[in-house]
């Protein structure tokens, strides 16, 4: 097997020598620049006629990639900031940004921060979710496709311009190259809304400089992303230029050396996602690497997974990122003959990696994973395991320097207790100049923040977790994921973890089943690799034999064709939960003889999961009451 990184210098005990954050940190950070778009100047600087962004918009033309260099690059982000600042656009101005992976996206967020505050939104959403995003944060300019490039996107977003009084410019992109040819044809817009072609436009505007005259502020807004959480409830999640540089600074003490001038970064995440923006965008080209941007559906390309280990050697990547699911997926890709000798590692995060998955990948395709974590609210990366020390299966990794990062014991009321000892469990808590400045909604705040006596800012990230005596971090469940049993708390990874391990599995997802006698039942979801068959008495008898905790062993586990997963591959566990809360409650109903011709569950902002139950004549609505009474979830009787 193919070992990438040489460890560092090793102890007595032959561990791998952690790195030394401390002393990093003792070093002091150099004078960062005090805006995104300023810290991408200096990684331009480098070598200005050095590739920047590569993009090929089908597999089939990967070898045929549109390429862009450092100089142009600059050019068109800061002619596209030229151009919002021409439209009107101050600092505290949103731009909302709706596009597949495109060039594009690189240009309207980095020049979208450099004149105002840019909400990137997911293409993808259904029309009501684009038009709640886009009232919520008083979006005044929209970037998106025109209706002959993205008919589909159009038809969701067109209904809502009417609608969204805060618009007042349309910035249209009609081609996939550079030349802005291709007619706009919108037809029937609101009078208040001006439309511009995003590339004739762009070309109009000063090339060199900023015409703003803009002084940045560490402290200056630059996005705004949408992030549901666990709760599938969307916060526009507020950051500064700041938290963005300050985060890709601190990254790059780690896996800095795998990034700079001759390296490649594959990004195949969507980049409405912090991840595709920080990890495989502003971070390496801070630092002069070069990107190459794997067609508009990234990921999600029919094709690309199966042509994956080729891309990589034809375009000598040394850096990808994914999440557990695309790992898994790519296990089922021979690598073949294909040299990944430029490949240093694949970065995962976003969701616990199963360690059958992770240990498997590795042993297959001798290309490294480093797992680590982060959260939208903290930027992107918070711990990441060392690419050049002891990397532990199952950790998150150490924390990363500049940040602080520690489990703490909470009241019942959510107040700081004590911090935890080594080994103890706790809800992970991060401070740090990454760490951002709230939600949009500040009713959103509440029990965000912590004061844990020290003088920090301490951010509740909600997820439980250990720290060893190393310092590194393990995570144990997410405190609104727990399935909670007649008082057991089960962490759904203990049943996940074996049911990975089964042969034939390729995703499985465990979540809380709403009972009316011990609170919750643990119901298991499971998705067979393609041409596999699956027995769901075959599985739970498996699990009888992995699982110790008899509070843990689910009460049913189903074999299904998808699991839901949210944009960026992570398991939408919302949606498991919402399908078992409905059959719970119209099987009770059923079994108590009560008639109904619907029941509905539903996310409420302020009340979180509920029941709407409409009763079919004849039904009692006193019987109903008593029913779905007994289960710790809100209703309502229509």
């Amino acid at each position: 097997m193919r070992t990438t990184w040489k460890r560092s210098s090793v102890s007595a005990n032959g561990i791998a020598a952690l790195p030394d954050i401390e002393a990093i940190e003792a070093r002091g950070a150099p004078t960062l620049p005090p805006s995104t778009y300023e810290l991408i100047r200096r990684g331009a600087a480098m070598d200005p006629d050095a590739p920047a962004l590569s993009f090929f918009r089908t597999v089939d033309r990967h070898r045929e990639p549109d390429v862009w260099s450092y100089r142009d690059l600059l050019t068109r982000i800061t002619q596209t900031a030229n151009l919002f600042h021409r439209l009107g656009a101050k600092r505290d101005t949103v731009i909302a940004i709706a596009l597949p992976n495109l060039p594009e996206n690189h240009l309207a967020f980095w020049g979208g921060e450099a004149a105002g505050v840019v909400l990137p939104l997911n293409p993808l959403l259904e029309p009501a979710a684009l038009e709640s995003l886009l009232v919520a944060s008083g979006a005044e300019i929209l970037v998106t496709l025109a209706p002959a490039q993205g008919a589909d996107l159009w038809q969701r977003l067109r209904p809502a311009l009417d609608r969204i009084r805060s618009l007042r410019h349309l910035v249209l992109v009609t081609t996939p190259g550079t030349d802005g040819a291709g007619p706009l044809s919108p037809g029937g817009l609101p009078a208040h809304l001006s439309v511009h072609e995003f590339h004739r436009s762009i070309a109009d505007q000063d090339p060199t400089e900023l015409t703003s005259g803009r002084v940045f502020s560490p402290s200056d807004a630059s996005s705004w992303f949408a992030t549901g959480g666990t709760t599938g409830l969307p916060k526009l999640a507020m950051r500064t230029h700041g938290n963005e540089v300050a985060n890709a600074w601190s990254v790059s003490q780690v896996i800095g050396d795998g990034l700079g001038p001759g390296k490649v970064v594959l990004c195949g995440l969507p980049m409405f996602h912090v991840n595709a923006l920080l990890v495989t965008g502003l971070l390496p080209l801070s630092r002069g690497a070069h990107v190459v941007l794997a067609t508009p559906e990234g990921y999600r390309h029919p094709g690309l997974l199966g042509r994956f280990w080729e891309i990589v050697e034809h375009h000598r990547v040394s850096l990808f990122s994914g999440v557990p699911t695309l790992y898994a997926m790519l296990l089922q890709v021979p690598v073949g003959s294909h040299d990944l000798s430029t490949l240093d590692y694949g970065l995962c995060g976003a969701a616990p990696m199963p360690t059958e998955v992770f240990r498997t990948f590795e042993e297959r395709t001798g290309v490294e994973i480093l797992e680590g974590y982060g959260l939208t609210e903290a930027t992107c990366v918070s711990s990441i395991n060392p690419p050049r020390g002891e990397r532990r299966v199952g950790s998150i990794g150490l924390r990363l320097p500049g940040q602080q990062l520690k489990p703490v014991v909470l009241d019942d009321r959510g107040a700081f207790v004590r911090d935890c000892e080594v080994g103890e469990v706790g809800v992970i808590v991060v401070s740090g100049p990454n760490v951002f400045a709230g939600y949009h909604d500040r009713l959103q705040d509440q029990g965000l923040w912590l004061d844990c006596g020290d003088g920090r800012r301490w951010l509740n990230t909600g997820d439980l977790g250990r720290r060893d005596a190393q310092g590194y971090f393990w995570l144990t469940g997410r405190k609104k994921e727990l399935i909670i049993r007649g008082g057991h708390n089960i962490d759904p990874a203990a049943i996940e973890e074996p049911l990975h391990r089964y042969p034939g599995v390729e995703l499985a997802a465990a979540v809380g089943r709403p009972d009316a006698r011990v609170g919750e039942l643990p119901v298991a979801y499971v998705k067979p690799r393609s041409g596999v068959l699956l027995e769901e008495v075959e599985l739970l008898a498996f699990l009888e034999r992995q699982i110790g905790e008899r509070a843990a062993l689910p009460r049913n586990v189903r074999v299904v064709r998808e699991i839901p997963l949210t944009a960026v591959g992570k398991v939408f566990k919302p949606e498991l939960k919402r399908l078992e809360a409905r059959d719970a409650l119209e099987t009770a109903l059923r079994e108590a003889g009560v008639p109904f011709s619907m029941v509905e569950v539903q996310h409420d902002k302020s009340r979180g999961m509920v029941a709407l139950v409409e009763l079919a004549a004849g039904g009692s609505p006193d019987a109903a009451r008593q029913v779905l009474g007994q289960f710790a979830l809100p209703f309502t009787l229509r």
